[in-house]
């Protein structure tokens, strides 16, 4: 079985975490670790209807944030790699400075430094030159910024619409498809 880990922080946008955790709890082919930090579990009860219980129950395996000695610490644990959704702008410039102090910047580290993708759904606007910085400074290290910015070519209904399209797209980095994304000219004659 594939595995993932799931970092949940405390931006703006925790719904994009949830997201993920569903779909790759549907999917079913996939084992999900996840983190969240303790500012997460706020934004969750700021921004959304669902309880943390439910949110801890959508994953496999969940970690403490404070623990740097978890199994996702260790390049020696196979994983497809991490998603942070979304990821904070402190979360961010731990993992471009490689400040290993909780568990959420020190699984990602570890993925980098195993040459494992990392993608980071960036929740910050506007943005000044220090996380323009720190965003050039983590693709250096060799993460995947992804900031959730909606598309509209697939004619969105609804935010549920929009946040599925951004979660299932940043999925694709990964290389899993759970068969949610709406894809430019799919399907039109003349796009096979």
């Amino acid at each position: 079985m594939k595995r993932m880990i799931i970092g949940i922080t405390g931006a703006s946008g925790v719904i994009y975490g949830i997201r993920a955790l569903e779909l790759l709890r549907a999917a079913g082919d996939i084992e999900t670790h996840l983190v969240m930090s303790p500012s997460a579990a706020r934004t969750i009860n700021e921004e959304t209807d669902t309880t943390i219980e439910h949110v801890r129950s959508l994953a496999d395996v969940l970690h403490n944030h404070k623990d740097i000695g978890a199994a996702i610490s260790s390049g020696s644990f196979k994983t497809e790699g991490m998603l942070i959704a979304p990821c904070s702008v402190k979360t961010l410039s731990g993992i471009a400075n490689c400040f290993d102090d909780e568990l959420i910047v020190r699984s990602a580290d570890v993925q980098l430094k195993e040459r494992r993708r990392v993608v980071l759904m960036f929740r910050e606007t506007p943005l000044h030159a220090g996380h323009i910085a720190l965003m050039d400074q983590a693709t250096r290290n060799g993460a995947i910024i992804m900031p959730p910015v909606p598309a509209f070519y697939h004619k969105p209904k609804s935010l549920d619409d929009m946040v599925t399209q951004s979660v299932g797209r940043a999925l694709d980095l990964f290389h899993i498809d759970v068969s949610v994304v709406k894809r430019w000219k799919e399907g039109e004659p003349g796009s096979g």
